[in-house]
């Protein structure tokens, strides 16, 4: 652990002396790396930062990260971080967690962490497969993926970790890429600074069981015309040249990707993105992917509300002000009570 320090910290402060073991060419490295750097740009402070995890190769994140941290049991680290940050609210809290570990065994922990609104920010490495038990399916793995546990195809439809968010009340919803490495910290340092639960879904590759499962958009020759990084108060454009855009097709309310050329529209027809506007998140966090629109990126919702934690701090400051004198003994014996002889 650094000592207090007023110097500026770097991203190499951030890192431990122990060995980063995941595969090599894992999308998590990256992750790391970006994790560290933005700490630093924050200038966070080791001393005041906690990272929580729970079971898989993503959970292995504390052991590489110099500051405080806690490698928890599986799908329980909402519980954990949650218990952190009520016990000490000034505590910056991250936690990390998988498609499998968060979102299956862990889903409903998750579902309570979001909608509670606890001031966390949680990163949800999403590789489509269970990685560190060889490579199962996992509930976002597509329908059709072939696994140890689904030689023939899983028959499942895939779960969409925005869409769930949103369902759950989350506040803060935002998607980035393991190899951003130019989006990915202002995405974080956002996440970072939002008061509440902030959900970020960071598509990873895993190198040995589910390689280039996200080549269709993340690949050089096609990124540009498969994503669309949106940002609020901004038209939604994408491609080499910003030639393509997203609109409301005329007379609905769905969304379609057009070429602006041969729509025979110019920028201002475009949607242009609103942080705050949860239909729009909803639509947009749907449709990705699907039918040729491309893989929305960036900070897809942001509407913030009181945080879980604060308003428990709240509650607590006001009862002790209102009951300075309480007694635990003559609350635990009042009403009706008996004793065993």
């Amino acid at each position: 652990m650094n000592k207090l320090s007023t110097k500026k910290l770097t991203a190499k402060d951030f890192a431990t002396d122990q060995e980063v073991r995941w595969c090599p060419g894992c999308g998590d490295y990256a992750i790391l790396k970006a994790v560290q750097k933005t700490l630093a740009e924050l200038e966070a402070t080791p001393e005041n930062t906690v990272f929580v995890s729970g079971i898989g190769c993503s959970s292995r994140f504390p052991y590489y990260m110099e500051t405080y941290g806690f490698h928890t049991i599986h799908g329980r680290a909402p519980a954990f971080a949650t218990g952190v940050k009520l016990a000490n609210p000034d505590l910056d809290v991250w936690m990390v967690t998988g498609d499998g570990d968060g979102l299956s065994i862990g889903g409903n922990h998750m579902l309570h962490v979001l909608r509670r609104n606890v001031d966390i920010q949680i990163l949800l490495f999403n590789n489509e497969i269970y990685g560190l038990t060889k490579g199962q399916y996992s509930p976002t793995s597509r329908p059709g993926t072939r696994s140890p546990s689904s030689p023939t195809g899983s028959i499942e439809p895939s779960l969409n970790p925005c869409a769930f968010a949103l369902g759950a009340g989350a506040r803060f919803i935002a998607r980035t890429v393991d190899t951003d490495q130019k989006r990915m910290p202002s995405i974080l340092a956002r996440a970072q600074q939002h008061k509440g639960a902030s959900f970020v879904e960071i598509f990873q590759n895993c190198i040995v069981f589910n390689d280039k499962v996200f080549a269709d958009f993340t690949e050089k020759a096609v990124a540009k015309n498969r994503q669309l990084h949106v940002e609020d108060g901004k038209p939604m454009t994408f491609g080499p040249d910003a030639e393509f855009g997203v609109r409301r097709i005329p007379g609905g309310m769905a969304l379609e990707a057009v070429n602006m050329e041969e729509a025979g529209i110019s920028e201002g027809d475009l949607l242009v993105h609103d942080e705050k506007d949860h239909l729009l998140a909803t639509m947009l966090v749907n449709k990705s992917g699907v039918d040729g629109f491309p893989i929305v990126l960036g900070i897809v919702y942001c509407d913030p509300m009181p945080s879980y934690d604060s308003q428990v701090s709240k509650q607590v400051a006001d009862a002790q002000e209102t009951s300075p004198n309480a007694d635990m003994k003559e609350l635990l014996f009042a009403g009706a009570t008996w004793s065993v002889t």
